[in-house]
């Protein structure tokens, strides 16, 4: 089911029947989990993908030792043939001026001559054996560098747009800061946090004025980012809900919340609404302590987690 229909069937459930509260809840219930896992999953993939990084590494030093190794070998095994035919080159002139004294002299010049020569040939195989193997290495460990190297420049893309991105949001929400407003970016992904006093009335989800405007310039910022996934999330403090009767508590609050933020995000065309999921928390997430005002006022919040499309990488990561 898309997003689109999950609204429109909780809509009317919601008109219809203040009956089927708990079937709502428990689908709210069971899309709560959904989003946790697809944020578990998003951790791992970033876990895994600084794991893959790191193997890499890894790979790429070893081939470089044994590269190196490798250039070693073949300078021993060069000097032992330079040795062996400065050798050769001797023994041939003493053959010469043997040749006219003494035919047995000759013979075991002879001899020791074509042992030389095995040798200097089994030695110029394993020479050429040697190189090859070198070449061999050598171009796999500039396929390794490269695609090591590429991997580690989509990361720093990724992060750099990233970073752009949480700039240009604290450029455009400028005039909301010390209203209960921060933008942070964290483990590659940017956390837009608006206290409810900035966006609702106690016990309500009809965004106010002020609050609708930060949502437009927020959304004006994500219109120019088609690439990345957003998250609401809507969250309360641990009091519980007294309102009317069609909600069943502070977790129905919380999605009916996150929700109203994503029907202001839709009314921008140029945000695609694929990128768009709207998740209530309730009071299970705080970031602040609930046996105080202030700290209950910083957990009644609305966070908004951007998240990079990671194709490009998953799609290196399986080149490798």
């Amino acid at each position: 089911m898309n997003f689109k229909l999950f609204l429109s069937a909780l809509s009317i459930v919601v008109v219809t029947s203040s009956c089927v509260a708990p079937k709502v809840y428990k689908d709210l219930e069971t899309r709560h989990e959904a989003l946790k896992n697809e944020n578990q999953s998003l951790m791992d993939e970033n876990s895994e993908l600084s794991a893959a990084k790191t193997q890499l590494e890894n790979d790429l030093s070893a081939l470089q030792k044994n590269y190196d190794d490798t250039v070693v070998r073949r300078d021993r095994i060069q000097s032992e043939y330079d040795a062996l035919k400065a050798n050769n080159d001797h023994l041939q002139n003493s053959y010469d001026a043997l040749e006219k004294n003494s035919s047995a002299a000759i013979a075991k010049n002879v001899q020791q001559n074509r042992e030389l020569l095995a040798q200097l040939e089994a030695k110029e195989q394993a020479l050429a054996a040697e190189n090859t193997r070198l070449e061999e290495l050598k171009s796999e460990l500039q396929s390794r560098s490269a695609r090591v190297a590429e991997l580690e420049r989509v990361i720093t893309q990724k992060d750099a747009s990233m970073r752009a991105l949480k700039d240009a949001i604290s450029r455009a929400l400028t005039d909301f800061e010390g209203k209960g407003l921060t933008v942070e970016q964290r483990d590659g992904k940017v956390y837009i946090s608006m206290e409810n006093k900035l966006l609702f009335n106690s016990g309500s989800w009809a965004v106010g004025t002020e609050g609708r405007r930060a949502v437009n310039q927020l959304g004006n910022v994500l219109s120019l980012n088609p690439d990345i996934a957003v998250l609401i999330e809507g969250h309360t403090d641990d009091v519980p809900y007294k309102g009317s009767g069609q909600l069943s508590g502070n977790w129905d609050l919380s999605t009916k919340r996150a929700t109203a933020i994503v029907n202001i995000l839709r009314e921008n065309n140029e945000i695609n609404p694929e990128s768009l999921t709207a998740a209530g928390r309730g009071e299970f997430a705080p970031i602040a302590s609930n046996s105080t005002p202030e700290g209950r006022a910083k957990n009644r919040r609305i966070e908004v987690i951007l998240t990079p499309k990671l194709d490009e990488i998953s799609k290196l990561l399986n080149d490798i």
